[in-house]
């Protein structure tokens, strides 16, 4: 028996692989499992070929997991199209479509061979039993509750809810595909034991959603009231969920005619005193670039998502990557920090936006979130979300005194100045993009100009000194070290649990706070490192470089980064210290030497 299974599925649009996925994680959440489900498409916009990873365990699931356990293929041509996205290995359950009409021995998988290999005429047994090739994922489902002993009751009664709006008919002859689909499988057992160890303790109600979900709901939470935006992939679902529930609050939502003019409606409503919110992905962060130096120089609150995608230009929509850094930290005119946090999982998608908005409201600046496309899709089993250990900040309101002669950018201790909004009495002022004395005045003065940027990038420096925006995880003094941050951090922590069984000693590194960088807690977390990785989905190695502007980093750190749509698995972190700790020791040896 098994603690951990990953599933992963792809077919053409249409066949419902998506779909079955759905209803397979659903259906472990409710019968008490840990679970992720990460989905992946063609870049057509309809049509095309579709993919789903589904990760089942009794722990808690830090990442989509490695290689495949089962891989289900409904046509060979749409599988082989998400190559590292779906890994086989000598120790894949390949289940396949018979009337492909491939032989089991010569399956279009080169230089593997998977642990079995099994022919199911799916499609057939769907028009037999339901009336329709349509239910096809059904029949999938009862092969892997038969094989895997995912609860048959559980998957059953998610689909029939599902369809029960439809018809009673259609539950009807779903039951019969589904049963198919487990007869298949007892009447073909595997040749080894991989059922899915059942659970003594449920551990109670799990919520099951995805990262969008629960970067809206968070900014809900933290109390935004306006959303201004234009939907790009893979960001959309974010105003979807503000356009559904935030009324209920009091807030709007705008869906403006572009990027450009969504980004400003947010900026005007930040002005106008209440929490503001855009999210995009990509090429939109680049069109909003002006308007978030515009809230830069004046000083308004505004939360920032980008959702990031492969790029540059349009780029792979549908795939994820961590290449939108330098555009986050550095795409503005002029002297500019903004900060820049990135969550790690969807559970704490929850926490990092409450903490990007309290952030924007005590410094007076924008925020980028920067999730990325594998968190924002993906769905996860957590536990509910005890939200009373959450504070929420607000943003510094002038007092009485303040409001008898009003400067709003007035020069204070901690360069934070109290802010009015339009309707308060003796708060007028003038918000501009010009350059401007304490009170709003443009000015083209150069040491005005001087004071000012002073003033805006100076506020940031107690942010830098918070070490709880990082995670630090291992044995402070190890000489091999991860960094790593987004979804990448996920794969990271397993790999550092399978460092450490194995006898390394590693500590890990996941930054919440990329931008600005915390140079004296990287400094300190460096100090015992010999050996180490900065471990990132960007060709240009983002990270590492942004690190090194900031750092002397060790001469043993390395950068180990490539491109988005080929995923890191956790045994690759694993192997890749291995060869750290080679090197480490090879040097070692060398200064060991005796004389001559």
């Amino acid at each position: 028996m098994r603690k951990d299974l990953v599933f992963g599925m792809a077919g053409s649009g249409g066949d419902g692989i998506v779909s079955a996925g759905d209803s397979l994680l659903q259906a472990a959440s409710a019968e008490g499992y840990h679970g992720v489900m990460t989905k992946s498409f063609g870049s057509q916009i309809r049509g095309g070929e579709s993919s789903c990873r589904v990760r089942i365990s009794t722990d808690p699931v830090l990442n989509p997991g490695g290689n495949l356990d089962v891989a289900v293929a409904l046509n060979w041509e749409d599988f082989l199209k998400f190559g590292a996205e779906l890994p086989v290995a000598g120790t894949t359950v390949v289940i396949y479509e018979a009337a492909t009409g491939v032989p089991e021995n010569q399956i279009p998988l080169v230089g593997v061979t998977p642990l079995q290999v099994i022919a199911v005429p799916i499609a057939e047994m769907a028009k037999t039993h339901a009336g329709t090739e349509r239910a096809k994922n059904t029949v999938v489902l009862g092969l892997i509750a038969g094989w895997f002993g995912i609860g048959a009751v559980a998957v059953m009664k998610g689909i029939s809810k599902k369809l029960a709006k439809k018809s009673q008919e259609l539950v009807a002859a779903n039951q019969k595909a589904f049963d198919a689909g487990m007869a298949f499988a007892k009447e073909h057992p595997l040749k080894a034991d991989m059922t899915i160890l059942p659970l003594e303790d449920k551990g109670g109600v799990k919520l099951l959603t995805d990262g969008n979900d629960m970067c809206a709901a968070a900014a809900i939470f933290a109390g935004c009231q306006f959303f201004g935006g234009y939907p790009i992939t893979p960001s959309t679902e974010i105003m979807q969920f503000f356009t559904n529930h935030v009324w209920k609050y009091g807030g709007a939502v705008l869906q403006a005619e572009d990027e450009i003019a969504g980004i400003g409606a947010a900026v005007g409503a930040s002005f106008a005193g209440k929490k503001a919110m855009t999210a995009t992905s990509g090429p939109g962060l680049s069109l909003k670039s002006e308007m978030m130096g515009l809230a830069s120089i004046a000083e308004l609150p505004l939360v920032i998502v980008d959702v990031q995608r492969g790029g540059p230009s349009t780029g792979l929509p549908t795939k994820t990557e961590q290449s939108d850094l330098f555009a986050a930290a550095f795409s503005a005119h002029g002297d500019v920090i903004r900060p820049v946090l990135a969550p790690t999982s969807v559970a704490d998608t929850f926490r990092t936006t409450i903490e990007a908005f309290n952030i924007a409201e005590y410094y007076q600046t924008p925020v980028i979130i920067l999730s990325d496309q594998e968190i924002a899709s993906r769905k996860e089993t957590l536990d509910p979300i005890d939200t009373t250990q959450f504070k929420i900040i607000d943003r510094l309101r002038p007092t009485g005194a303040d409001l008898q002669d009003y400067k709003r950018f007035k020069q204070t201790e901690n360069h934070i100045s109290p802010i009015s909004h339009p309707g308060m009495l003796g708060g007028t002022y003038l918000a501009s993009g010009i350059e401007h004395v304490e009170s709003g005045a443009p000015t083209n003065s150069g040491s005005v100009h001087a004071r000012m940027n002073d003033k805006r990038t100076k506020k940031f420096d107690p942010l830098k000194e918070r070490r709880d925006l990082f995670e630090i995880t291992g044995n402070p003094d190890a000489p091999l070290a991860l960094v790593a941050w987004g979804s990448v951090a996920g794969v990271c922590r397993e790999a550092l649990q399978m460092a450490r069984e194995q006898g390394l000693d590693v500590k890990l590194m996941v930054p919440y706070l990329l931008y600005p960088v915390a140079e004296q807690t990287y400094r300190d977390f460096f100090a015992s490192v010999q050996k180490g990785l900065v471990v990132e989905q960007s060709h240009l190695a983002q990270t590492f470089k942004v690190l090194r502007m900031h750092l002397d980093l060790p001469k043993g750190l390395q950068s180990l980064a490539r491109s988005g749509a080929n995923p890191f698995l956790p045994g690759e972190i694993v192997a890749a210290l291995h060869h750290l700790l080679a090197e480490l020791q090879r040097s070692h040896e060398g200064k060991l030497q005796p004389q001559e």
